[in-house]
């Protein structure tokens, strides 16, 4: 089970972007995940008539590992580490390290 799956809100642990807050928008694999306006770099793109893009530069957001994010606990407003907890139906969940609470609610 992913312990950050795409929608969550994550908070940068570490890098140019710590502290920051946002939202993932994709797994890249396993490992890495695409946060909204995290790790934000200029490339230079060119121009493809045949899908309609212009060419010049744009900012994109680029993946970070999974292991500088950590999910933000709107209970304590601060990161939390997040686990997995089996319920009696033998269901899995996500739960906040700090206070066990779920995190899909």
């Amino acid at each position: 089970m992913q312990r950050i799956r795409k929608g969550d809100e994550v908070v940068v642990l570490a890098g140019r972007d710590k502290g920051k807050r946002g939202t993932v928008l994709r797994r890249v694999d396993a490992q890495h995940v695409v946060v909204e306006g995290v790790n934000r770099v200029k490339k230079h793109q060119r121009p493809n008539p045949m899908k309609g893009e212009q060419g010049g530069i744009v900012d994109k957001d680029m993946p970070i590992h999974v292991s500088n994010v950590a999910l933000f606990n709107p209970a304590t407003k601060k990161a939390d580490r997040s686990g997995i907890k089996l319920l009696e139906g033998g269901k899995k969940v996500r739960v906040f390290k700090d206070n066990g609470e779920q995190v899909d609610a």
